[in-house]
């Protein structure tokens, strides 16, 4: 029988023994709960520490698969070596063109000026415009050389009147006098005659006979003057030759006075397009002044420098393609007519002059033009891309050819070189593959070929 537990009496154990003494009793709110009896067996609940331990373990097995597929990526392209697209060894076309760059010229320029000094009254045309030969181009001042030219022509008038004065009047006076003259003469020569008999006969004086004489020679002396009279009136004469030279100074005058009321219209000499202007009304212009720079119609010409290391490479008659840099992607055909015998020491360069049958209504004088020309051609020889050649400009060019799974360097011969394509005379065959040139690739690797 226990004691009352109220009473303070002593307790004992099972065994007898005092029990020692009971602590006092706590207060409600500070007494902790008992604790909650454990599982024998753990139970995998989804928030419970086993299902964390699960994910764990599938984490783990994801990471070790990501890093062997690493491992993988790796070694394997070092066990087996990279993948290459190779670039196989073709027959074919392959054209060898030589690049250069020049400017639009026409066989020559024109320009035009002024043989007067004047005042501008007209420019009837504007820079670019396309004029035909005897277009007039600019109007001079040209009142003051009216006036000349009506003074020349009354002057033309006059020394007509004056040969024809020689012709109608002068020269049938002189002829008129001279017949007169000619009767005259020969009525003192009868009149001398018959005093000379009479002398002879006593039956007239000495006086009488010199008195004779006297008009007998004065009658000589006007046929003489007739005579000269009559010729230098007459066609060929002296005269007549001052008048017609008279005549033809006069109308020389004419002419020029003519020419120069002609050069205050200053005309176009040949058709062609006005490609510089540099006159307006108003202005005073002298002889030599440019007004106007004229491009002639016809023949277009492309000038080109050619590095003097291609010399041996052109010649006239090759075919080339040309562009405008301002229009690249229009080509037109021109063909080489021209090759300076000169070199330019300064820019080693040669002078080559195209011309262009057909040019494009876009081409102007002086535009900037880029000439691919034709300078080989070879048909159904064996072609590589340029970009599969290592050292292609040396001396000893060689490729990386693929044989089996490795790359084995390969020595080659170059003949003809394009733009993007190279010809292979010796070292390779066709179906040969090769590798590029940019390729990660060196000489003894092993690579894998990519298929088509």
């Amino acid at each position: 029988m226990s004691a009352d537990p109220g009473r303070g009496a002593d307790r004992t154990d099972a065994r007898g023994a005092p029990a020692p003494p009971a602590a006092p009793p706590l207060p409600m709110a500070l007494a902790k709960p008992p604790p909650a009896p454990r599982s024998p067996l753990p139970l995998a609940t989804h928030d419970g520490a086993p299902g964390l331990r699960l994910r764990t373990s599938w984490r783990r097995l994801l990471l070790l698969a990501v890093l062997l597929a690493a491992a993988g990526a790796v070694v394997v392209p070092r066990l087996l070596g990279p993948v290459i697209q190779a670039e196989p060894v073709q027959r074919g076309m392959l054209v060898q063109t030589l690049v250069a760059s020049g400017r639009v010229e026409t066989p020559h320029r024109v320009n035009i000026g002024s043989q007067l000094t004047g005042v501008v009254v007209e420019v009837p045309v504007r820079e670019g415009q396309a004029v035909e030969a005897g277009q007039p181009l600019v109007t001079l001042d040209d009142r003051e050389l009216w006036a000349g030219m009506e003074q020349a022509e009354g002057a033309v008038a006059e020394a007509e009147a004056r040969l024809r004065q020689m012709a109608e009047v002068t020269l049938p006076m002189a002829q008129e006098s001279l017949q007169q003259a000619q009767a005259t003469l020969l009525n003192a020569q009868q009149q001398h005659d018959r005093a000379a008999r009479l002398h002879a006969s006593g039956f007239q004086t000495q006086t009488e006979l010199e008195s004779t004489r006297k008009a007998l020679d004065v009658a000589r002396a006007q046929v003489r003057a007739a005579q000269l009279q009559a010729a230098g009136n007459a066609p060929g004469g002296t005269e007549y030759a001052a008048a017609e030279a008279a005549l033809r100074q006069a109308r020389a005058a004419l002419r020029a006075a003519q020419s120069r009321l002609d050069h205050t219209r200053i005309r176009a000499p040949v058709a062609g397009t006005l490609i510089g202007r540099n006159v307006e009304p108003g202005w005073v212009v002298q002889p030599g002044q440019v007004l106007m720079a004229l491009s002639p119609a016809g023949e277009t010409q492309i000038v080109v420098q050619i590095d003097e290391k291609n010399l041996g490479r052109i010649a006239p008659g090759q075919r080339a393609l040309a562009s405008a840099d301002a229009y690249p992607d229009q080509r037109f055909a021109a063909e080489l007519a021209y090759v300076n015998p000169a070199v330019d020491p300064e820019r080693a360069s040669v002078e080559a002059k195209l011309i262009v049958p057909s040019p494009p209504d876009y081409l102007r004088q002086d535009m900037t033009v880029s000439v691919d020309m034709v300078v080989a051609e070879r048909a159904d020889t064996l072609i590589l891309p340029v970009s599969a050649v290592h050292d292609a400009a040396m001396a000893s060019p060689w490729v990386l050819k693929v044989e089996g799974n490795h790359a084995r360097r390969q020595p080659v011969r170059i003949g003809l070189r394009g733009p993007s394509q190279v010809e292979i005379l010796e070292g390779l065959r066709e179906g040969d593959r090769v590798v590029p040139a940019a390729a990660a690739v060196a000489d003894g690797d092993r690579l894998r070929v990519a298929r088509e």
